[in-house]
């Protein structure tokens, strides 16, 4: 499309991705201003259309800078363009108003507040000096205002606020960072801050009244509810002992561990060992929490006890917006922490809460205060959450905050779809044709504020993909609540019920999708996690299928036992290993302590339940394996939330990973099951020697490392397949990822591992969309027959390309 050397030409060009509410409008026109062209820019329903003209070679240049180098918040997709006969148009280049156009653009997350807006807020000769609610163009809230596409004011909860004329002289200067910026606003035009008391003597206050009153209650010892841009945050100083213990107490949060907000890297590096990849990640516009090692000789700065108790890491994160900034205070401000607990406002159970009054009604009894702010929020959304791996690659574990909505590049082209996701970590994903949109993390599904949370969040993600569901994914379990809403959602539709997917089948192929993979060629997946609905009706989580998006075949799996007492016996790891012990036909040991952790009620009804198999559904979990052999090395007997006794175990592991090198062993039985009796038996022998639990851990950690490699080795031999997929919760554990990646690798097989989809079950619902999307046939969408085509794979190591943009 390269223009005639000399003359006056006319190109028309239509660009797609996230190309609105980043400043693209004002960067297309300082650029074709620059080089001395005319024409237009201007935002539509399908992203954003140009029309420039001039000089063949200006023209040019012009097409080829905005595709090279485009603004740093922006995502090109796509340009298409088209030539125009010259009009003789001699300028200036305009920005016209939004077409109200059917079409589809991508709307940018949420951004960190950006140094110019931070040097500002700090600078008392400027006007939005200590402006709680400074932005621009370059950082600021966009996912959780936006109310509708195109992305102008009007369709935002700013609507409600009219500049003032200075902020309207900025808006509409094309040479000013806040050209077009819809959030823009000052102190005279803006919205407001209030504090409202619980607690009696103190008066409501507003403004920086409500910050100076609200930085005084955290250093005194209050918990105090922060609005943010995506929900409320109950704050405390995360070096008060009391005030944490209050916030675990009244929260009744268990021994899960709380997110710490830290004033500046410096502080972060006080409580913290923090490596080149983890500074790059804490300070990058997304500002997740990052899990972080905990220093074994804290700089001055000592966490309280009750923080995250029994774990060697802390998630850390850095102030992201302008409130937060000043709630830490700016130079002669009075001293306050410096580090906060900063977790989401919300009772156990419920989704983060977002709305003013109900606020006040929800978090009525666990904050002694609230930090409030007048400008609404569109949609929920929780802070991300991630970790670095040695390699500096990052896994996502939470997908929220400074991701949602950027869409994710399908490998294969699906109708609009609409996937459920599953009951715990619950995400719901939107796609069609080559895109895919995660909502925001909802949490885990049963209470009915969080069933309407997810109804909200399918019909905001709806209005700004412009996606309309002709087909519903959903879990295969039947009990699921967010299958039974998927059914509801598809009653309405052609096809009249959802497209149901085996829970590890669609982790697989989440994995698949966020490499890139086509399906043409399956891979061995290899699917570890807590719970899934099996084909024959059992829980399954320790899987080993053979995979693509048409179907799977269960190539091996861990031998199932007894789960007594069902979901309740989850949180009683003592009771999982002395089932375990029963299925392997191994004597209870009087000296074990999973056996002194049950009472002798317990056990009278731990051992009917396993004589009779009554109340005893078996299941083949490796998050329960991980839960029983928690229980028989004596580190963790009771968990007072999900996979807390998994990663204590981890955690003990890590202590010893150097100690030796002695895996413990598993059998593989003729009917593939991965036999963990050999295992019990050689843990058991140690523990009566006296061998530290750390050690016991490590050893089983790499025992379980060295029985993937081994079926994958089997796998490899049976079908020529070489390219295997780490999926499912279990895969959170880091130790455990890093020895059967090493492991495999070694042995000449490219490894997928998860990086910005999380490998739980808030990856879950990109799997189910490209199973049900690349379906040819109704109904369920899963098939059990063998994946045939035993393609190779033609690299190997550990593939780090993640799908994205």
């Amino acid at each position: 499309m390269t223009a005639p050397a000399t003359g006056l030409v006319r190109r028309r060009l239509t660009v797609r991705g996230t190309v609105q509410g980043v400043g693209f409008r004002p960067y297309v026109h300082r650029l074709a201003a620059g080089l001395g062209l005319a024409g237009f820019v201007g935002n539509t329903g399908d992203g954003v259309i140009v029309e420039v003209e001039g000089p063949a070679d200006g023209v040019d240049r012009f097409c080829a800078v905005l595709a090279e180098q485009p603004p740093p918040l922006a995502t090109v997709t796509g340009i298409a363009g088209e030539d125009l006969p010259a009009t003789g148009d001699r300028g200036p280049f305009t920005i016209r108003s939004t077409e109200q156009a059917a079409g589809r653009t991508q709307l940018p997350p949420d951004t960190a507040t950006c140094a110019d807006c931070l040097r500002e807020l700090a600078d008392p000769a400027d006007r939005r000096h200590r402006h709680p609610f400074i932005t621009c163009t370059h950082c600021g809230p966009r996912f959780t205002i936006a109310t509708r596409m195109p992305y102008d004011r009007a369709a935002t909860t700013m609507a409600g606020f009219p500049m003032c004329p200075s902020c309207a002289r900025e808006y509409g200067d094309p040479a000013d960072r806040r050209f077009h910026a819809q959030p823009v606003a000052c102190p005279d035009c803006g919205p407001r801050l209030t504090l409202v008391p619980a607690l009696g003597g103190l008066r409501p206050a507003r403004d920086a009244g409500a910050l100076a009153t609200a930085r005084a209650l955290l250093a005194a010892g209050r918990i105090v509810a922060v609005k943010g841009v995506g929900g409320y945050h109950l704050a405390c100083d995360a070096t008060d002992e009391r005030a944490v213990a209050a916030l675990r107490d009244r929260k009744e949060r268990g021994g899960k561990a709380f997110a710490v907000m830290c004033a500046d890297v410096a502080t972060a590096e006080r409580i913290a060992d923090l490596s080149a990849a983890e500074r790059a990640a804490l300070t990058s516009a997304r500002r997740p929490i990052v899990l972080l090692r905990r220093r074994a000789a804290p700089d001055g700065l000592r966490l309280a006890g009750q923080v995250c108790p029994g774990s060697p890491h802390v998630g850390v994160m850095l102030p992201y917006t302008p409130v937060h900034t000043l709630l830490f205070g700016l130079p002669g401000d009075p001293p306050g922490p410096r580090a906060l607990v900063m977790t989401s406002g919300n009772r156990s159970g419920e989704p983060i809460v977002t709305d003013d009054a109900e606020a006040l009604d929800r978090l009525a009894g666990l904050a002694d205060a609230w930090l409030a702010h007048d400008r609404p929020i569109a949609s929920p959304c929780d802070d991300s959450l991630l970790r670095v791996r040695p390699d500096g690659t990052e896994l996502v574990l939470r997908r929220s905050r400074g991701y949602v909505p950027r869409a994710l590049r399908l490998p294969v082209p699906v109708p609009p779809v609409l996937a459920a996701g599953g009951d715990l970590k619950n995400v719901l994903c939107l796609g069609e044709g080559d895109h895919a949109w995660f909502g925001p993390h909802i949490g885990d599904m049963g209470e009915l504020a969080t069933l309407e949370a997810a109804e909200r969040a399918e019909r905001h993600l709806t209005r700004l993909t412009g996606v309309s569901p002709a087909l519903v994914a959903a879990d295969r379990h039947p009990g699921y609540h967010s299958t039974r809403r998927a059914r509801h959602r598809a009653s309405g539709l052609p096809d009249g019920s959802p497209r149901l997917v085996q829970h590890h089948h669609a982790h697989i192929a989440s994995a698949m999708a966020e490499h890139g993979l086509d399906g043409t060629t399956p891979v061995i997946g290899v699917a570890f996690d807590g719970t899934g609905y099996g084909d024959d009706g059992t829980v399954w989580g320790g899987e080993i299928l053979l995979a693509d998006y048409r179907g799977y075949r269960r190539f091996a799996h861990l031998s199932p036992a007894p789960l007594p007492g069902g979901d309740a016996g989850v949180a009683n790891p003592c009771r999982l290993a002395l089932a375990r012990l029963w299925a392997a036909g191994l004597e209870w040991d009087p000296d074990l302590p999973s056996l002194r952790a049950c009472t002798e009620a317990e056990l009278a009804v731990l051992r009917q339940q396993l004589d009779r198999q009554v109340a005893c559904v078996p299941t083949s979990s490796m998050g329960r394996l991980f839960d029983a052999v928690s229980s028989l090395a004596g580190v963790c007997h009771r968990a007072g939330y999900e996979a807390q006794a998994a990663m204590e175990l981890e955690a003990a592991a890590t202590e010893a990973r150097d100690a030796d090198v002695v895996a413990y062993p598993f059998g593989l039985t003729r009917q593939r099951e991965i036999d963990p009796a050999p295992m019990l038996r050689a843990l058991l022998a140690d523990r009566r020697r006296g061998t530290p639990a750390p050690v016991l851990a490590a050893r089983f950690h790499r025992g379980v490392a060295r029985a993937v490699a081994e079926c994958c080795h089997r796998a490899r031999a049976a079908t020529g397949l070489a390219t295997v997929a780490l999926t499912g919760g279990v895969f959170a554990n880091g130790l455990l990822e890093e020895e059967c990646t090493a492991l495999l690798a070694g042995d000449g097989f490219t490894v997928l591992r998860h990086g910005e989809v999380p490998p739980n079950d808030g990856g879950l619902a990109l799997g189910q969309l490209m199973v049900a999307g690349t379906a040819t046939h109704h109904g369920t969408a899963t098939h059990h027959g063998t994946a045939t085509h035993h393609g190779t794979a033609t690299h190997h190591g550990t593939a780090t390309h993640h799908g994205t943009e």
